[in-house]
C-alpha cells in the first residue's frame, strides 16, 4: 500500500504547507500539481525522494514537469495542472488523455474546486486549493493491490491561515 498527499494551487501560501508537514512526513508520495511549483520546491528540498512537482499556468519559476505518469503498485496515474486540457470547461479532454496513456486515474488542479468524479472510466481527482483566500482542501490518495482510492480532505481546520 502506498499513500499520497496531493495539493495544488498554493499560490504562495507556504504557511499552509508548513502546517501540513506531519502529513508530508508520513505519506509515501507528495504531489504538487502547480500554481505554484515554486512553493512545492520547499517541500521537495525537505522530502526530495518522494516529492513530485508539476508546473501550472501561473508558475514563473518552472520547478517541475508539465505532465507526468506516476506508476505505483500496478496503477498508472496521469498528473498535470489541467489548464492545457480545458478543465474549467469540461473533463472530457483530461479523461481522454489519461485513458490514451493507459491510466486509471488523473490528478489535476487549476479550477480551485475539489473534485472526485469518473469520466469515461477514468477516476478524476482535483485536490482543490490551499491559497489564502479560498476554502482549503487536499487529496489523500491510497494505491493498494492495483486499486486506487481517493478522499478530498477539508483542510481549513488544520491550516487556519
Amino acid at each position: 500500500m502506498k499513500t499520497f498527499i496531493v495539493i495544488s494551487d498554493t499560490h504562495g501560501n507556504k504557511a499552509a504547507m508548513d502546517k501540513m508537514d506531519g502529513l508530508f512526513a508520513e505519506c509515501d508520495y507528495i504531489v504538487h500539481l502547480g500554481d505554484t511549483s515554486g512553493d512545492g520546491s520547499a517541500i521537495a528540498r525537505r522530502y526530495p525522494d518522494k516529492t513530485i512537482l508539476l508546473n501550472g499556468n501561473c508558475d514563473i519559476m518552472r520547478c517541475g514537469e508539465n505532465e507526468k505518469i506516476i506508476e505505483v503498485e500496478g496503477v498508472k496515474i496521469f498528473a498535470c495542472h489541467g489548464d492545457r486540457y480545458g478543465v474549467k470547461q469540461t473533463f472530457d479532454r483530461i479523461a481522454y488523455k489519461a485513458r490514451e496513456e493507459g491510466c486509471q486515474a488523473a490528478l489535476f488542479g487549476h479550477t480551485h474546486r475539489a473534485t472526485e468524479e469518473i469520466v469515461g472510466g477514468v477516476m478524476l481527482f482535483n485536490p482543490g486549493t490551499l491559497s489564502r483566500y479560498s476554502h482549503k482542501s487536499y487529496l489523500y490518495l491510497v494505491v493498494n493491490e492495483g486499486k486506487i482510492t481517493g478522499k478530498i480532505v477539508d483542510a481549513d481546520a488544520l491550516i487556519q491561515s
